[in-house]
């Protein structure tokens, strides 16, 4: 295991994913461990045209929320790999976490650069955006078993280290869960027999810095 560096946010990580209990696509994350569906590509189990009748689909979907759930393709052209423009430059924003407040400078910079208020308050700054781990979000393409068909998931940006000296990265340290609904086809007495059933989607919702497990 990786050991944390001394100069570095006290950050814990908890891992904030309950069991899933219905099998769904992996979203864009290495802490996720969703099990990938295996859908049976006969176009038999796709819903038909009569199918998607958007007033029922809501109102068996209950909340619709249009940040994260779209039915149409999102327009991003011009952005790579579905990145959303929105959330592709993000800045930690409020107040200086405490546990970023709490780091002695003055025992690392020795007595000769004793850190007054205003390089302190400089020396906080950096090391937040430093150690700041924005989410970034991905429009992925459930297919025609899902609606709505188009989710907004996050994922870790993880181009460096986030922490100093480097041995930190920014990891998953929440997720919410989105319904969507997923068509389901099973053999009963009489032939097949489908239906729109409620499932759970996780999202990561919050990204911090912390040491590998």
């Amino acid at each position: 295991s990786t050991s944390c560096p001394s100069l570095s946010l006290s950050l814990s990580f908890r891992t904030a994913f309950s069991p899933h209990y219905f099998l769904l696509r992996p979203i864009p994350s290495d802490s996720l461990p969703l099990v990938e569906l295996k859908e049976d590509p006969d176009p038999l189990f796709d819903p038909k045209e009569r199918d998607f009748n958007e007033t029922e689909l809501r109102g068996a979907l209950g909340e619709f929320d249009a940040r994260y759930l779209s039915v149409f393709p999102p327009n991003l052209e011009g952005y790579a790999n579905n990145e959303d423009p929105q959330d592709v430059q993000q800045k930690p924003s409020g107040m200086v976490p405490k546990e970023i407040r709490a780091v002695d400078f003055d025992a690392h910079l020795g007595k000769k650069l004793k850190a007054n208020k205003k390089l302190k308050r400089r020396l906080q700054q950096w090391l937040w955006a430093y150690s700041f781990c924005p989410i970034v979000y991905t429009w992925t393409d459930l297919g025609t078993r899902f609606w709505p068909r188009y989710v907004r998931a996050g994922s870790c940006l993880n181009k460096r280290s986030c922490s100093v000296p480097e041995g930190m990265q920014c990891r998953p340290a929440n997720s919410a869960h989105l319904t969507v609904l997923r068509w389901r086809c099973v053999h009963r007495k009489g032939g097949l027999k489908c239906a729109w059933i409620p499932v759970q989607y996780p999202i990561i919702t919050d990204c911090k810095c912390s040491c590998g497990s």
